[in-house]
């Protein structure tokens, strides 16, 4: 199979972020669809809703990115760009990183940046180095690749609670 160059989406966020989380890259059903989380057993959706104590997942995809925006929740990637084949993080080449410095300078009640899985982590880090006043999150990622328990996922994401707008 042949690497395609995939480029990521814009990201969700306004004026009142306090929480900002970054995956690395969507996967092809995410591009498909042009939708942040699309694949079906990616389990993004229930956790947030389970972050925010509302299900999401129940609601139609840009009523679902307006309330995260309401309860101080944004999303965008770590990787603006990358040649991959297939969805699977390891499949990743020639990355071009986000402008997340830039993004994050315009974000003034920023609080924390949650890393969703280590891919992003690794390259969200590296890329935003230390930023005062916010604090870096790493979360267990919510794609199917990464097969532990939802349970067990939900339970570092539910870390997150005290950072979203009631």
């Amino acid at each position: 199979m042949t690497d395609i160059r995939r480029v990521g989406f814009a990201p969700v966020v306004d004026a009142e972020t306090r929480l900002l989380i970054l995956g690395s890259l969507p996967g092809d059903a995410s591009l498909k669809a042009a939708q942040y989380y699309a694949h079906p057993r990616n389990a993004f959706w229930p956790l947030i809703s389970g972050v925010l104590g509302e299900d999401l997942a129940a609601q139609p995809y840009e009523q679902r990115l307006d309330r995260l925006k309401a309860r101080g929740v944004g999303l965008w990637d770590v990787i603006a760009s990358a040649e991959r084949s297939g969805s699977l993080d390891a499949e990743i080449r020639s990355p071009e990183a986000a402008d997340l410095r830039g993004l994050i300078g315009s974000l003034p009640r920023l609080r924390a940046v949650a890393f969703n899985g280590k891919l992003a982590a690794k390259l969200g880090r590296r890329i935003m180095g230390d930023v005062a006043g916010v604090r870096f999150i790493d979360l267990p990622s919510s794609s199917p690749a990464h097969a532990i328990p939802l349970t067990s996922k939900a339970n570092v994401w539910n870390s997150l609670t005290d950072l979203v707008e009631r």
